[in-house]
């Protein structure tokens, strides 16, 4: 099954431990993550005042044993809007009808966000510009400064 249940893997020997599997190395178990259920905001007609299908998901990333050092430093030191003083992930989905879904859609979400911080950015090689990309740089500035220069006042001598 796609989504974010797809993540999910009982654990072994009859244990109800559920966790989500976010790279090979990485699980966090579901016991760390708190739903609730809130009120949809926008378009849904009289549904939308009698059912909160919303999932506010709240993962504390300060204070989870699950996280390694590095991934949750990287994640508190981001800019993300979605991460309060305190160190807590905070995710709103609302996008589906259903609270299931809505549910599904959070837990994607959490593993996208968990899976770009234990990623590591490529470091840039510096180049130097080659002996051709030098001329013709210097020939334009040549070509440019005649242009310029053509657009002067003409010499009365």
């Amino acid at each position: 099954m796609e989504g974010a249940f797809s993540h999910i893997h009982p654990g072994s020997a009859g244990e109800i431990v559920e966790e989500i599997r976010v790279t090979r190395t990485l699980t966090i178990p579901l016991s760390e993550i708190e739903f609730r259920a809130v009120r949809s905001q926008g378009a849904g007609g009289q549904n939308v005042n009698k059912v909160a299908s919303a999932i506010h998901l709240r993962f504390d990333i300060a204070n989870s044993p699950s996280l390694p050092a590095a991934v949750r430093q990287k994640l508190l030191d981001s800019a993300d809007q979605r991460i309060t003083g305190d160190g807590v992930l905070v995710i709103k989905a609302q996008e589906h009808r259903t609270r299931e879904r809505n549910r599904q859609a959070a837990l994607d979400r959490l593993c996208e966000t968990l899976k770009r911080a234990t990623m590591r950015k490529k470091p840039r090689i510096p180049t130097r510009p080659g002996k051709q990309a030098k001329k013709k740089r210097v020939d334009d500035k040549v070509r440019r400064g005649a242009v310029k220069r053509l657009r002067g006042k003409p010499d009365r001598s």
